[in-house]
């Protein structure tokens, strides 16, 4: 398909979950002088650690840049999984066995998290626990899938078990894979919707939340903070930074931690039901063995496929990276070649060095962000996690094990991954050989 003949005609560069539900328009919020809790970021980990401090009785403020939700929240593919990247075996060489069980025991808390969360606070999201098929791009490495298949997990039942290239009709309608690994308990959301009805209990439980509010500095004032905008400055007890990949000059310090990678998304135009049902017959999240990792589903009404990945060296035009994605979509299922692309958008990722989540305090100022592409659990989990501690509902010795481990960065660095390009030609090269 001739990339002219690619888009249909309504084509939008808003993300389809903010076209498919509608974002609520938030009333005028004035900036008050003063709060117990100034969140900088009204994301997942924002609103998750203001639902526990304005339940706890503090006032909290939570500003953002934009409107509320704007960034990755509703950017992201809406797949929630156990969030951690690195095996036991890698966690262990770097931290002990103690920690590094702490550490993934956390992991699976925030996907239990999202569960009760949907569950106790009544928001009507599409939560499914669909499970998710990870197919291997090479044979050894669906034999490697396998054997941890029969290995077992050291910490967790995961319930893994392996789908052979044979059986790979019942998955997922591709040649493409030579087989694959299901993990059961892995789940789908609605970001479109998750977003606004946890915004919805927030606002409920007393906190502002005011949109389109940057925070321009930070300073220490005496026991709190001085948090400058340009409607006014807030004082503050406590401040709890909820950036991510949008983390900018307002403090170096976690700048220099976190890497804002893009990552490019797709919506399809509608799909013949029958077709649907025969390339992706269940309504699993999908992703596959390369570092250059694709992640992709169907719509929560089975309609459209949503496709997304890293596909280019630097930063570019999400009308660019459609073609790119959409020829990738095709080389799985050829099927889908005349298929045209109803939306393409973009939203930056909060990447760290060790591939890991981090949150910490430094004297009343806190930070929970690197969720490095697997935010919708853990940002909730860990904004939780921040909020409460913030709240003074968690003791210093009782925070999480995300908070024990050292939260690097490297010389040179300063905000700007000028490394990325290198650093993607190197995985592609990993990917075609399969390491």
């Amino acid at each position: 398909m001739r990339a002219t003949d690619l888009f249909t005609e309504d084509f939008s560069t808003t993300p389809y979950w903010q076209d498919a539900t509608p974002q609520p328009v938030p009333g005028q919020v004035a900036l008050p002088d003063e709060a117990d809790v100034v969140i900088v970021g009204a994301g997942y980990t924002g609103l998750n650690a203001a639902l526990q401090t304005a339940r706890a009785g503090l006032s909290t403020l939570v500003l953002d840049a934009e409107s509320p939700g704007w960034g990755c929240s509703t950017r992201n593919g809406g797949q929630v999984s156990t969030s951690i990247k690195p095996s036991f075996a890698a966690l262990t060489r770097r931290y002990g066995e103690a920690l590094a069980r702490a550490l993934l025991e956390e992991g699976q808390a925030s996907l239990d998290y999202m569960h009760a969360l949907v569950a106790e606070e009544k928001l009507d999201c599409d939560f499914k626990q669909v499970g998710r098929f990870h197919g291997a791009h090479k044979p050894h490495l669906y034999d490697a899938l396998a054997r941890e298949c029969t290995g077992g997990h050291p910490i967790w039942d995961t319930g893994a078990y392996a789908v052979p290239k044979a059986e790979m009709a019942r998955e997922l309608g591709t040649d493409a894979y030579h087989g694959g690994v299901v993990y059961p308990h892995h789940a789908s959301i609605d970001v479109g919707k998750y977003h606004p009805a946890l915004l919805g209990r927030v606002r409920e439980a007393g906190a502002l939340v005011k949109g389109h509010c940057a925070v321009s500095a930070l300073s220490r004032d005496g026991a709190g903070f001085a948090v400058e905008t340009a409607q006014g400055t807030v004082r503050a007890g406590k401040v709890i930074l909820a950036t991510n990949g949008y983390s900018g000059p307002l403090s170096p310090w976690h700048r220099s931690r976190v890497i804002p990678i893009g990552s490019y998304v797709i919506a399809t135009e509608e799909i013949p039901r029958a077709v649907m049902d025969k390339i992706m017959p269940t309504d699993r999240v999908l992703s596959d063995t390369r570092k250059l990792v694709y992640y992709y589903r169907p719509s929560p009404d089975r309609k459209r496929i949503l496709f997304g990945g890293r596909v280019s060296l630097s930063e570019t035009d999400p009308r660019k990276s459609a073609v790119k994605l959409h020829r990738e979509l095709v080389r799985l299922f050829p099927q889908l070649k005349t298929t045209r692309v109803s939306h393409s958008w973009m939203g930056f990722v909060g990447y760290t060095f060790d591939t890991m989540a981090h949150c910490g305090e430094d004297r009343g100022l806190f930070h929970a962000m690197g969720y490095c592409g697997s935010g919708v659990g853990m940002a909730s989990y860990l904004g939780m996690r921040t909020g409460r501690a913030a709240a003074g509902l968690e003791g210093v010795g009782e925070r999480s094990a995300f908070s024990r481990i050292s939260f690097p960065t490297r010389p040179l660095y300063a905000g700007n991954p000028w490394f990325l390009a290198p650093s993607v030609l190197v995985y592609r090269l990993r990917d075609r050989i399969g390491v």
